[in-house]
């Protein structure tokens, strides 16, 4: 055990990161040296950011308490606390479970932590982030929680109603961010198209796109979790004109199949959901789509579920990502219907749907061979290095490789000729 060491763990997704953030820069305010996500934890406190969307992610998170909780049995670390959406969401279930955690505190109430380890909480600027992304890039969170009652979806009951920060704020945060080297933001929300009606009583997030695009050192914006109803199509002139926004837009869709999305309660349907993508792709052309599809969910019949996969082939979306149906506790879905479709055939089903994509995937990267790119530079291997294109998202999406002898500067943008398709990935050189 190190002393004056804080180690924190963010399990699931990149709005936890946020908030891990803000919690590695009040510790790091507080004189602890800070470590996220390290392979041995090892300090004199441990904070675990825990996620609880589904089974396999609660199952992930548990495991990682108990590790810890062992590690502290054994005197290699110190107290260990635990935050975020699993307990927020089952924080009495937990205590009675595992009594050995030092202390519990759900996704908005972590500030306490501080105090019970008898540090202060430190005011600060909207930037004050301890960021554990590279310095050229960071997500920013411009709303929190969901005002959807989609069937399936357990992230209302942990995050609670959409609540939109005000634009100064997040402009506040934004200017910050560039000051300290951030070139490329990545716009997270759980329904990033719904932000401001709650604020302002209408949408607002062309404009806030728009204002952050006037910020100096900002040369990438990127949106990630729209939804597709009520869809707010100002929206697409800015990704059009605006030469700083990526073309390329995140927007879950689930499904296509009428009496699926209807099950779903998703308020959209399949002549809509076509129209929609229609749309985009002829006001942004260009633009490279992700997606997410679910499937198992109460009702899919074999039908419908060659309804999404004939869907995907005719779509041809750029990126996409796909899960099988989890029957959450609490939600409409668990309360109302059956989890009725086996789970070796949600899995079947899965891979058959994502072996399509690969193949799509692998095709629409060779479309790029031949042309030259503006490329962000992540990192650099072993005689190589690795960056991104506007179309493509840290972590989730393909990576440029770059061979070369000469010294490239992580975090600059460079031109690059893409001369191969490796799988997943791209090949290039510098032009």
């Amino acid at each position: 055990m190190r002393k004056n060491r804080v180690d924190v763990i963010t399990m699931g997704c990149s709005k936890n990161l946020v908030d891990s953030e803000l919690v590695m820069r009040q510790f790091a305010s507080n004189g602890y040296q800070v470590e996220h996500d390290a392979e041995i934890p090892e300090g004199e406190i441990v904070v675990i950011n825990t996620c609880g969307f589904i089974e396999a992610a609660r199952e992930e998170s548990i495991n990682t308490i108990l590790q810890l909780v062992e590690g502290k049995k054994e005197g290699r670390i110190g107290k260990v606390f635990v935050m975020g959406c699993l307990s927020e969401r089952y924080m009495e279930e937990l205590k009675a479970e595992i009594p050995e955690v030092d202390g519990w505190y759900g996704k908005f109430n972590w500030k306490g932590l501080l105090a019970e380890v008898g540090k202060a909480y430190h005011t600060s600027p909207a930037d004050a982030r301890l960021l554990s992304t590279p310095n050229h890039y960071a997500f920013v969170k411009v709303s929190e929680g969901c005002d959807r009652t989609c069937a399936y979806c357990s992230i209302p009951l942990m995050t609670g109603k959409h609540v939109s920060r005000p634009i100064e704020e997040i402009l506040e945060e934004v200017e910050g961010l560039a000051k300290r080297g951030v070139k490329e933001l990545q716009l997270i929300a759980q329904d990033l198209t719904y932000y401001g009606l709650d604020l302002y009583k209408e949408h607002r997030i062309a404009q806030l796109v728009r204002a952050i695009c006037q910020i100096d050192g900002i040369e990438w914006v990127r949106l990630h979790y729209a939804y597709p109803n009520h869809f707010p199509y100002e929206l697409l002139e800015i990704i059009r004109e605006e030469p700083k926004v990526c073309k390329y837009l995140d927007i879950a869709l689930q499904h296509i199949s009428d009496p699926v999305l209807k099950a779903m309660r998703r308020n959209v349907g399949r002549e809509e959901t076509l129209a929609l993508i229609k749309r985009i792709r002829e006001e942004v052309p260009g633009i490279y789509l992700r997606t997410t599809l679910m499937v198992g969910h109460p009702g899919e019949t074999e039908e419908a579920y060659q309804e999404l996969i004939d869907f995907v082939q005719e779509v041809r979306f750029e990126r996409m990502g796909a899960f099988s149906y989890s029957h959450e506790e609490g939600t409409y879905g668990y309360q109302h219907y059956t989890d009725e479709i086996a789970p070796e055939v949600k899995q079947e089903r899965l891979g058959r749907l994502m072996d399509i994509q690969q193949e799509i995937a692998f095709q629409q990267s060779e479309r790029l061979v031949g042309t030259t790119q503006k490329v962000i530079i992540d990192r650099a291997s072993e005689g190589y290095y690795i960056g991104r294109t506007q179309y493509d998202s840290p972590d989730v999406d393909p990576e440029v490789l770059i061979p070369t002898d000469e010294e490239l500067i992580i975090g600059a943008f460079y031109d690059v000729e893409i001369v191969e398709a490796d799988g997943f990935d791209t090949i290039g050189k510098l032009v």
